[in-house]
């Protein structure tokens, strides 16, 4: 299963979905919050895709929203940009069960043309790739997509006439060790949209690992952290409970721009890897990214509600990166 991850999520997963629909000649729009008032179901930026056909990918609310636009999609789709206004009045509100004094604006955008086509797989190239992207929406003119010189906050604006949305690559994790641990983990982060890859290198642990929904990789670590997981986007949770593997991902993952590192233990355990980190020759700077003991402090003790405890605190990491500009 070399190379493979749990299958792509998030915006990934919307725009992959978009590029398929519109290969099979179908009529598609997105849908992308644009701003919203009181309390929204969804942040800004949260995207729908709907396709001619009625298929949906993504979304903008807890359902309401999706039924009326499903339904407005098919009998008279926009055939360009337009602004939707939900939750105004308050028929509004009661028809579409929006929260007390929520409102969203949403711009509908149809992708119908050659052009849109072109757009919509240099997105999900861009995506693949893992490069930070603009994407420029005038009302009336096709769509544009700018390649960011390096990292940048996720960030929307819309006024009225045009919509400029920074896009950063999805965030995925690289967990050490297959355990039941590992396998909580690899599902509760999934669900929360991020990309998900473990790494076994252990014969023992490898053949004996039996959640094929979770694919495995039988390489080393630190050689899967050089190659694929050291970028602004990536985390590396170390969960063997064995140094000799462990550690190996956790000097790569110290010396990479990895934005979350976090390895499984007591407190006791935990210092006694800092001295041995520290021996092999990590300075302090790097030991203080090390998040050890791994997660929120619940207090947890079984392997699920560990895994709810890490990734808690993989989401907290995600937003703050989502939110500020990273150093390069």
């Amino acid at each position: 299963m070399a190379g493979e991850s749990i299958p792509a999520t998030g915006r990934a997963s919307v725009i992959l979905d978009v590029a398929a629909w519109l290969d099979q000649g179908e009529r598609v729009w997105l849908c992308t919050i644009v701003e919203t008032w009181g309390s929204s179901p969804r942040p800004v930026g949260s995207w729908l895709a709907i396709s001619a056909s009625g298929r949906w990918s993504g979304s903008v609310s807890g359902g309401c929203l999706e039924e009326d636009l499903l339904r407005r999609t098919a009998s008279s789709g926009p055939t360009k940009p337009v602004a939707i206004d939900y939750g105004i009045t308050d028929d509004d509100r009661d028809q579409f069960q929006l929260p007390c004094g929520g409102r969203i604006r949403l711009l509908v955008e149809p992708l119908q043309s050659a052009e849109a086509e072109n757009h919509v797989a240099a997105l999900a190239l861009a995506l693949k790739q893992r490069r930070p992207v603009t994407r420029r929406v005038r009302l009336d003119a096709a769509p544009e997509l700018v390649s960011l010189t390096g990292p940048s906050p996720s960030s929307l604006t819309f006024d009225g006439d045009q919509l400029e949305h920074v896009l950063q690559p999805e965030c995925r994790l690289l967990l050490i060790g297959a355990g039941e641990v590992a396998r909580y983990v690899a599902d509760f982060a999934a669900a929360a949209d991020f990309e998900v890859t473990l790494c076994e290198p252990r014969d023992a642990f490898a053949e004996g690992w039996g959640y094929p929904h979770i694919p495995l990789e039988r390489a080393l670590p630190d050689d899967l952290i050089g190659q694929r997981f050291n970028d602004p986007w990536s985390g590396v949770l170390a969960l063997a409970h064995d140094p000799r593997i462990d550690d190996m991902g956790l000097l790569a993952a110290l010396a990479s721009r990895a934005f979350y590192v976090g390895a499984m233990g007591s407190r006791k355990t935990s210092e006694a890897r800092r001295e041995r980190l520290a021996s092999l020759g990590l300075d302090q700077l790097a030991l203080d990214r090390l998040r050890a003991p791994i997660g929120v402090d619940i207090p947890s003790k079984t392997p699920a509600e560990i895994a709810i405890s890490v990734v808690a605190d993989v989401i907290a990491a995600r937003h703050h990166l989502r939110a500020a500009l990273p150093s390069l």
